[in-house]
């Protein structure tokens, strides 16, 4: 189990700028309008080299009538579950409320190792203000300012010491391959296709699949993990608590395969969610086959397969040399073709180039084509070489970095798909000063 911190508290406390400086990144929205985070927000910290993740989740409230603060006071509800350490936020200068106590009642109830900071302590005389939340019983505050950082030195130091020490990231060697798609494109029915039995529960009701469920398959000259996820939906559409739950560990699933097979349900095209899950693959910097499935139930013309292609590459630009397959579930139709693919992506996404290679490949190519002056300085790149990251990244030395603009980033970036076997997996490049 990974190391996971859940922030919570009642609304507009400062829950989500601390997030924002644990994650390092303005990742939250940051309002002072009660109840601005809705939905939980997931992120990677680390302190002192141990890594763990952080969920910020919407203002806890006890009570409400009002049928988004229902709906968060759910979401913290899973997130607290979810969570190995909580750390419970208090405004310092606002002082304590009634609303502070409730949530307290409740993570004093919880087995799990919860922390008190007090936030909004930005200047040394505001110390004074957080006697009072000693009544909370849950021992000494944390005094800490998440505008300006003070305090969440000696807060993480408490937090990270807390985690498990035992926790060591997954080093299987097997690829893992997540199915993932919305509710009911099929992602079950998929996987017992392919083993030949039932080994997961199908029915043609959205949201059966619970949680992430990890089969070793090995036949056919394969040898991996098929991870079978709960569909993810858009969020006005998740109304029961399971599957809030459900859609966390896809997430997380996400985060944690090396491929996913993007289900798509043929019969209604790539939609708004479909794009919505792409995009979470491609964040996250993983391989994605996309499988168009229930291809037995499309009326067929002559071009429909060649145009349905056509017009879904045309809504993954600028990321359209993705592996896109039509399978049935239901008949078997390709499905060992889209193992296939899940395999190549796997593999292009494994591969390292040398430095040599790169440089002899690229260094013309740049040369006929360089980036284009800005203010009157050209810039030069002397050389490149692929960083030692799980998927691949390249840094290109050059004199000066800050002038290279997005379309001669995309420009590098076709040249290497061109040359090098990339189809379905992101590219990252960096411009380092050399």
């Amino acid at each position: 189990m990974a190391n996971i911190l859940a922030i919570v508290g009642r609304p507009n406390v400062g829950k989500s700028t601390l997030f924002n400086r644990l994650v390092g990144n303005r990742q939250a929205i940051v309002d002072s309008v009660s109840g601005v985070t809705r939905d939980r927000n997931y992120g990677k910290s680390d302190w002192n080299g141990v890594p763990f993740s952080v969920i910020d989740t919407g203002g806890y409230v006890a009570g409400s009538d009002d049928i988004f603060e229902e709906e968060i006071r759910k979401q913290a509800a899973l997130a607290i579950d979810e969570a190995d350490v909580i750390l419970f936020v208090v405004d310092a200068v606002e002082g304590l409320t009634g609303l502070d106590e409730e949530v307290a009642e409740t993570l004093r109830r919880s087995s799990k190792k919860v922390f008190l900071a007090a936030n909004k302590v930005d200047t040394p005389a505001r110390s004074t203000l957080i006697a009072e939340f000693y009544s909370l019983g849950l021992g000494n505050p944390f005094e800490l300012s998440a505008i300006n950082g003070s305090g969440t030195g000696e807060l993480l130091d408490a937090i990270v010491a807390s985690f498990n020490p035992d926790y060591q990231p997954d080093t299987e060697e097997l690829p893992k391959i997540a199915v993932v798609g919305r509710p009911n494109v099929g992602k079950s029915s998929m996987i017992n296709a392919l083993l030949g039995e039932d080994r997961n529960i199908v029915t043609p009701i959205a949201g059966t699949t619970r949680d992430s469920v990890y089969t070793r398959f090995n036949s056919f000259g394969f040898d991996f993990y098929l991870v079978d996820t709960a569909g993810l939906r858009k969020k006005s559409k998740v109304t029961e608590d399971l599957e809030f739950y459900s859609v966390m560990r896809s997430v997380r699933t996400i985060e944690n395969a090396d491929i996913c097979l993007l289900l798509i349900d043929a019969t209604l095209g790539f939609e708004g969610q479909d794009m919505n899950i792409f995009s979470l693959i491609q964040k996250n910097r993983k391989g994605v086959v996309i499988v168009v499935n229930k291809w037995d139930l499309v009326e067929k013309g002559n071009n429909t397969l060649r145009d349905f292609e056509l017009n879904l590459r045309q809504k993954l630009q600028p990321f359209s040399d993705v592996p896109i397959i039509f399978t049935s579930a239901i008949t078997k139709q390709r499905l060992i073709k889209a193992l296939e693919a899940a395999i190549h992506v796997f593999e292009n996404r494994a591969q390292k180039i040398t430095t040599s290679k790169l440089n002899d490949l690229m260094l013309p190519i740049i040369s006929q084509n360089p980036p284009p002056a800005v203010k009157g300085k050209y810039v030069k790149i002397k050389y490149i070489t692929q960083l030692k990251t799980p998927f691949p990244a390249f840094a290109f030395f050059c004199n000066l970095p800050q002038y290279i603009r997005e379309p001669y980033k995309r420009f590098l970036e076709n040249k290497l798909r061109q040359n090098f076997d990339f189809s379905g997996v992101p590219i990252e490049i960096y411009f380092r000063e050399k």
